[in-house]
């Protein structure tokens, strides 16, 4: 399909942040289905990244996010190649997302390798006993288990999280578009989140509000 609409290629640029030549070629090669064309360009932002991956990301900011009441207050440092790349705004609207989404999302770990075995094995324990109490036969318990681990997974590691914005797409895809997007390898490397008299036991309404404040 040689002849594409601009109107497509606008819908497809907004809709990914990629640029106008490389949505051209996507929506040609997805013969101008625009959803194929965001999968293709999500592929290709995914294969960008693992060329990346090795590369020493050492910029960067620490940056904060705090709810607008006090009551929620999110650190994180969001990692990147160059001093430059960390002072445009297309970083900083990353971070800020991310900052926004540790607040909403209250993930544990930034990625699935940070979890503790000994976090993982007790959950096994925990979902095998769940699993056999709602009379499940022994010989699926254990796909059962994987598959709940898998959730869970997702509940707790942050780049594993769907995004607060854009659910059909994780953290980490986000991440990866940016880094297709701005050229340099991006690492999430660190986050804490404090909520106002946690542990003492209250209605949470934090993340419903966070989530509104989002919305907006």
């Amino acid at each position: 399909m040689s002849n594409i609409p601009a109107k497509l290629v606008k819908e497809l640029r907004e809709r990914t942040g990629a640029g106008m030549m490389d949505c051209k070629k996507a929506l040609a090669e997805a013969g101008g289905d625009i959803d194929k064309a965001v999968n293709l360009l999500r592929e290709k932002g995914l294969a960008a990244a693992a060329k990346k991956a090795g590369r020493v990301a050492a910029e960067g900011v620490v940056s904060s996010y705090i709810h607008g009441d006090g009551r929620i207050g999110v650190l994180v440092e969001v990692n990147c190649e160059t001093d430059f790349v960390a002072k445009t705004d297309e970083f900083k609207e990353l971070v800020k997302d991310i900052a926004m989404q540790i607040a909403a999302a209250k993930p544990e770990y930034v990625r699935r390798e940070d979890v503790p075995e000994s976090v993982i094995e007790k959950e096994k324990e925990i979902l095998k006993a769940q699993a056999l109490n709602e009379g499940k036969p022994e010989h699926i318990v254990e796909k059962m288990v994987q598959g709940r681990i898998e959730k869970y997974y997702k509940e707790i590691c942050l780049l594993d999280q769907p995004f607060i914005k854009n659910p059909d797409i994780t953290v980490q895809q986000l991440v990866n578009e940016k880094i297709a997007k701005i050229g340099e390898n991006i690492v999430v490397r660190r986050f804490v989140r404090f909520e106002l008299g946690e542990g003492i036991e209250k209605k949470d309404d934090f993340v419903d509000e966070v989530m509104s404040q989002v919305k907006k």
